[in-house]
């Protein structure tokens, strides 16, 4: 038996790149690049769950300040089985379209990652209570 939960546990630790992170929505985030992630597929239907894990990565995983801009580097919509990349670089940024305004600022095409945190990721502690 404790062969197999070595096992087990092996194949699970080998399965994950050692950059991945994982967001409080379950998504994991993977840095590409210096500027660069992608939040990885997901069979969820709900674009906005990526924008969460996009600002839970920026904030928790990257230790940046809640005003940091996220934009979207992969263009939408996106082909089945793909995740969406993002990136700090204003300059390789393709529009949001999918997502809301909320947090944007006029013409820039990014959102803050407090704002996608805040407005995106749904807080299920008060299941918990």
């Amino acid at each position: 038996m404790k062969h197999v939960i070595v096992s087990m546990v092996l194949v699970a630790s080998l399965s994950s790149p050692a950059s991945a992170f994982r967001a409080v929505n379950g998504y994991q985030v993977e840095q590409t690049g210096p500027q660069q992630f992608q939040v990885v597929y997901s069979s969820s239907r709900h674009e906005t769950a990526y924008l969460c894990a996009a600002g839970d990565f920026v904030s928790r995983g990257l230790g940046m300040p809640s005003k940091t801009r996220i934009f979207r580097e992969s263009p939408a919509p996106r082909k089945a089985g793909q995740g969406i990349t993002f990136t700090l670089d204003e300059a390789k940024k393709v529009p949001m379209e999918l997502f809301s305004s909320f947090g944007t600022k006029k013409g820039d095409g990014g959102i803050s990652a407090g704002a996608a945190k805040s407005n995106y990721c749904l807080d299920m502690r008060f299941l918990w209570y």
